[in-house]
């Protein structure tokens, strides 16, 4: 391994200096104390923008024949050496751009939008760190880095999520998104210790290596793979820890778009692709991926159908499409799955920013219900949010068909038609949700409380045109992915093809016939599916549950440890030994008589007694 001199960088090498600008943002913001300044803003969006033009000066100069690697010592335990250092494939290169890219456009979009609020360049500031530790995390070449980067990424998002502090509901949207992904965190880190245990290192390659040729115990490697992917499962919002994802909306709409689209809930499917050679080691850990990846893929798209908050239906949608990377990752196509992560970050941030817009055109409205028919008064953000929907939904020729076909071509290929079959469900589900979403927010009567909405100011929709223009291309980059990941071509599947496509356009029309048209009374359809319409909007009780779980099991056997404490380890052997030893000493005080005889009385019978214990001990 080369060690990395910082003072003199060539070529992809400077990588390293993407996030080391946001985090000069980050501290100039904190030790100029630009918390309520536009100066702030400033400073953020030049360290983005810095982060962005070194991505594209590192991928003129990355040659995809390898992974190049630069490290430097960090810190020496013993004769333990741990590395600090950033690792340069297609993997890092194509995070490091779509981070940087989506990055500075939400900046962009947010000093428009947040421009009314006190902490104004706080909110930079975090949004800088935030940035700055997902950089840090996709460049990272050991286990123990990316494991750093993971919990400031976490943190950052506790904090963003929370922006709205003084609201209950943000509050404990925050603590519920931070200590939710607190528990997979745990099993990412004990999966770490596990392969440091038997690899002695945290060095990522070093770990495959030696995993490819064998030197993991089965149990050892099994244990440590499904260890890591619940980190994983935490962070990309998997069932059954998905829960936090839609509470999360409680944040600013800005910070929704980073984290959907291109931070926090993409870092678990970053995570798998990393160390995905592990996983095809641990048989049969890509099954599972699968198994959980199918599950939650339909799940929230199930739910997404009958929620009524803008920002809920897109956060499900985001649930529900990780769940199709997922789905991509143990299927065994890596490389899909990360096809689709690029599509779908664009898409994505298209349409949370879209919501933003009609949030911020229509004086806050956010139930679907409350509006309607602001395609007329919203003419752009009518187009761009078009743009998004029809991706995700998978109708061609967006970005969102070539990867939702990619994804089903590889489930077909690589797993049992079951899979393929209930992945066709869901892929339909996606396009009713979104048709519905569309027609009832920007189709039908402009309603009376609705008349004074209007188009938003530039720097919100520049950045949406340009995200609708990367939506509408992205899926031309198909091939080129192919080759730039060194993968061979496949040939098309037209079954496969037929099906997916058939799912997305019948979506898409059943949801005009039902929402639009009217041709299937929506009433009816209510009245049909009302009891599992009720459990749907409930999600379907998880969070029920998990507060019963809180309540009669963590909160009991944290009472009954609490007890144990107070009388058992505190009164007892703490109080109880202290008062002990006062009163001995109170007693044997009075032994001090100053008297010679009593003195020697007492070393007699002193000498009896161990005398006695003597014999007896003997016989």
């Amino acid at each position: 391994m080369m060690l990395l001199d910082f003072t003199v960088m060539e070529g992809v090498q400077v990588a390293w200096l993407a996030p080391a600008a946001c985090i000069l943002a980050f501290v100039l913001i904190t030790l100029m104390r630009l918390f309520d300044s536009k100066l702030g803003a400033l400073i953020s969006i030049v360290g983005i923008a810095s982060g962005f033009a070194i991505f594209l000066y590192v991928y003129s100069q990355f040659n995809n024949s390898g992974a190049e690697e630069f490290a430097r010592e960090w810190f020496s335990i013993g004769s333990t050496e741990i590395t600090i250092g950033i690792a340069i494939d297609q993997l890092s290169v194509v995070m490091l751009g779509v981070v940087t890219f989506v990055a500075l456009l939400v900046q962009i979009y947010s000093v428009s939008y947040m421009e009314e609020e006190s902490r104004f360049g706080w909110y930079f500031g975090v949004h800088s760190l935030f940035a700055a530790s997902m950089l840090i995390l996709v460049l990272a070449n050991n286990l123990l880095l990316l494991y750093v980067a993971w919990e400031l990424v976490g943190l950052c998002s506790y904090l963003l999520i929370g922006f709205w502090y003084e609201k209950r509901s943000a509050a404990e949207a925050a603590k519920k998104a931070f200590i939710t992904t607190r528990i997979g965190d745990v099993g990412l880190l004990i999966g770490i210790i596990l392969l440091y245990g038997t690899a002695g290192t945290f060095d990522t390659s070093t770990i495959i290596h030696i995993a490819q040729s064998g030197g993991f115990a089965d149990s050892t490697l099994m244990a440590a793979v499904l260890l890591i992917f619940l980190g994983a499962m935490g962070k990309s919002a998997q069932f059954p820890l998905h829960v936090w994802l839609p509470d999360a909306m409680e944040g600013p709409t800005p910070v929704s778009a980073l984290i959907h689209a291109a931070t926090m809930v993409v870092a678990g499917i970053y995570l798998v692709a990393r160390i995905f050679p592990l996983f095809e080691v641990a048989d049969p850990s890509l099954t599972i991926v699968a198994v959980v990846g199918l599950s939650t893929a339909v799940i929230a798209a199930s739910i997404a159908l009958v929620m009524t908050d803008l920002k809920k239906i897109l956060a499900y949608s985001t649930v529900s499409h990780l769940g199709f990377m997922m789905l991509a990752l143990g299927s065994g196509a890596y490389v899909v799955a990360m096809f689709h992560l690029f599509t779908h970050a664009f898409a994505k941030a298209l349409l949370f920013l879209s919501a933003g817009s009609v949030d911020h055109g229509t004086g806050g409205k956010r139930d679907i219900r409350e509006l309607g028919g602001l395609r007329k008064k919203m003419p752009i953000t009518f187009v761009t949010f078009s743009i998004g929907a029809l991706a995700l939904a998978g109708v061609p020729p967006l970005g969102g068909f070539f990867s939702k076909d990619e994804i089903m071509m590889a489930v077909m290929d690589g797993l049992h038609p079951v899979f393929f079959l209930i992945a066709i469900v869901a892929a339909f589900m996606s396009s009713v949700y979104m048709i519905r979403a569309l027609i009832l927010v920007f189709f039908g009567d402009l309603k009376p409380e609705n008349q004074e909405a209007h188009e938003s100011p530039a720097l919100i929709t520049a950045p949406l045109l340009i995200l609708a223009g990367l939506s509408l291309v992205a899926g031309l980059f198909v091939a080129g992915w192919q080759d730039f990941f060194n993968v061979k071509h496949h040939d098309i599947n037209f079954v496969v093809l037929a099906l997916s496509l058939l799912a997305s356009l019948g979506g898409l029309l059943l949801g005009w016939a039902i929402y639009s048209k009217e041709w299937i009374s929506s009433r009816d359809v209510a009245a049909k599916f009302g009891d599992w319409e009720k459990h749907a909007s409930n999600g379907y009780y998880l969070d029920l549950a998990y507060q019963w779980c809180i309540d009669r099991i963590v909160l009991v056997v944290a009472r009954v440890v609490a007890l144990f404490d107070r009388i058992v380890v505190n009164d007892t052997a703490v109080n109880g030994t202290g008062y002990s030893v006062f009163l001995s000493g109170f007693k044997l005080r009075y032994v001090e008589t100053g008297k010679v005889y009593n003195y020697a009385l007492a070393m007699v019978i002193g000498i009896v007694v161990v005398g006695l214990t003597i014999y007896w001990g003997l016989i």
